[in-house]
């Protein structure tokens, strides 16, 4: 007799570098969105949703340090008009909010006004490499202002930042604002004489050592200016190769930071004054300053920090970074400052790639699970799920009569439902209650309706009382009560709080 192929079922497991999220990961992404939101509102930003999907054309050659067009995104190519060949469009998901937003604005300008000020919330993917704590597709939330060359624009943005830091939780003194200007480091190239085309490997590797300043210290960076670095596990990172008078240039930048930003613009002036690039960017960075100044933002929540230096081909002038300075423990259980958790700045060629013309534009974008990674590190979110309130069925026939009750709390706006499951064991109704982090079941058998009360136990107490309470405490402190139906509705919002 022929035996039966095997039937190949699909594995139950995410693809690699993604994850799921559940109830009371979803509810707190959601409500950080809306405080997000409502800060990006009050400063006159109007909502954007653009597609997940656009042509790798559209998307351009702007990932970070990538130089081929389509690498690292997760792109596919589109039936050709017979739907037979595959010489279509290469599409490809979204890697971030902003090159959606250029493609937008230079389709629709005619109707937007000009500044277009928009903020955008969701998914971004990125087909990289995943590691702990890095996922193939993670949540932005980005505003920008585009159409204006005023540097207000990027002061405003900054001040923006600080507050929206402050309304999803971050209190002041554990975040600060770091402000650069690439015009800056590109009068310090010019000074150290890394100017020009045939310069642009060193360039490279001079804007990465200055980024891992954190990281490496000034030992560290001054080696990869020089010949090179080996690390604590012996790997060697070539250097840039520059002499000691040239590397000079680049740590007397790296040091000239400041109590205050005029001092620090005061210092930076002082090392590009041969550069007409780097003094116009010192100008900026003093009208920003001046600009956050007067609105009541000090080196308390925002400074001039020359050590910023973000995405190497991307931003053409002021550039920011929201560090958070609080420290947390580290997968080898050492103290760590938890880090960057948004950026941006200036990128006024992105839309010219569609229109042939100069639009200038700024913005920032929050890594939104990465806030909230830091908000729940800090203690500052209850990562505890609050279910609905549960009402047991201890009599299938009245099934009516309990959806009727439910109903009645769903109308005050209390979350509640009617367990669906089999209601033969009560126990079992109870323990479903509690995996739903229930606050309350609510019981009623025949003889409850006939008196027209139910019985509802207080399932965040008992769960308590079970764990440490005494016997006086059980007494004084019932977890389960008896009350009118009509009385229900004010005792249950009495209990939730």
């Amino acid at each position: 007799m022929a035996r039966k192929d095997k039937v190949r079922r699909p594995r139950a497991e995410t693809p690699k570098g993604f994850r799921d999220y559940f109830g009371a990961e979803v509810t707190q992404r959601k409500a950080m969105l809306d405080a997000i939101a409502h800060v990006y509102h009050l400063y006159g930003f109007e909502a954007l949703e653009s597609s997940a999907v656009e042509t790798v054309e559209a998307l351009g050659k702007f990932l970070p340090d990538v130089d081929r067009p389509n690498a690292g995104v997760f792109a596919f190519r589109e039936a050709g008009p017979e739907e037979t060949e595959a010489d279509g469009d290469w599409l490809a998901l979204r890697y971030d909010l902003t090159a959606p937003l250029a493609r937008v604005y230079a389709q629709h300008r005619n109707d937007l006004p000009t500044p277009y000020r928009r903020y955008a919330m969701g998914p971004v993917w990125r087909n990289e490499k995943p590691g702990p704590g890095r996922f193939r597709q993670f949540y932005q939330c980005d505003a920008d202002t585009v159409g204006t060359a005023s540097v207000a624009a990027d002061a405003e943005i900054c001040a923006m930042l600080a507050d929206t830091l402050e309304a999803v939780g971050i209190e002041r003194g554990d975040y600060v604002v770091r402000v650069n200007n690439r015009k800056v480091l590109n009068g310090v190239m010019e000074v150290a004489g890394l100017s020009g085309d045939d310069k642009e490997a060193e360039r490279g590797i001079v804007l990465r050592a200055i980024d891992k300043l954190d990281r490496l210290g000034v030992e560290g960076v001054r080696a990869l200016l020089g010949k090179g670095r080996k690390d604590e596990s012996g790997d060697f990172t070539e250097g840039a190769g520059l002499d000691e008078a040239q590397a000079d240039a680049v740590m007397a930048f790296m040091d000239a930071r400041r109590d205050t930003g005029a001092a620090t613009c005061g210092r930076l002036r002082d090392i590009v004054t041969d550069s007409a690039t780097g003094l116009e960017g010192v100008s900026e960075l003093e009208q920003i300053a001046s600009l956050l100044e007067a609105q009541g933002y000090g080196p308390d929540r925002i400074v001039i920090d020359p050590s910023v230096v973000r995405g190497l081909g991307y931003y053409t002038g002021p550039v920011y970074e929201a560090d958070l300075t609080f420290e947390i423990t580290d997968e080898k259980g050492g103290p760590r400052q938890f880090g960057s958790v948004a950026g941006g700045g200036r990128y006024d060629d992105l839309v010219t790639r569609f229109t042939g013309q100069a639009v200038p534009a700024t913005g920032v974008s929050i890594g939104v699970d990465r806030l909230l990674a830091a908000l729940i590190a800090k203690g500052r979110v209850d990562r505890t799920a609050v279910g609905p309130v549960v009402v047991t069925v201890m009599d299938r026939d009245r099934m009516a009569d309990y959806q009727s009750i439910c109903a009645t709390l769903r109308q005050a706006g209390i979350r509640a439902e009617v367990y669906l499951g089999n209601p033969k064991n009560f126990g079992n109704q109870l323990k479903y209650a509690d995996r739903r982090g229930s606050p309350a079941a609510v019981i009623q058998g025949t003889d409850e309706a006939a008196r027209g009360v139910v019985q509802v136990k207080d399932l965040i107490l008992g769960a308590r009382l079970a764990q440490d309470a005494t016997l006086d405490e059980w007494k004084e402190n019932p977890s389960q009560t008896e009350v009118a139906l009509d009385d229900l509705v004010p005792f249950l919002r009495k209990l939730l709080g």
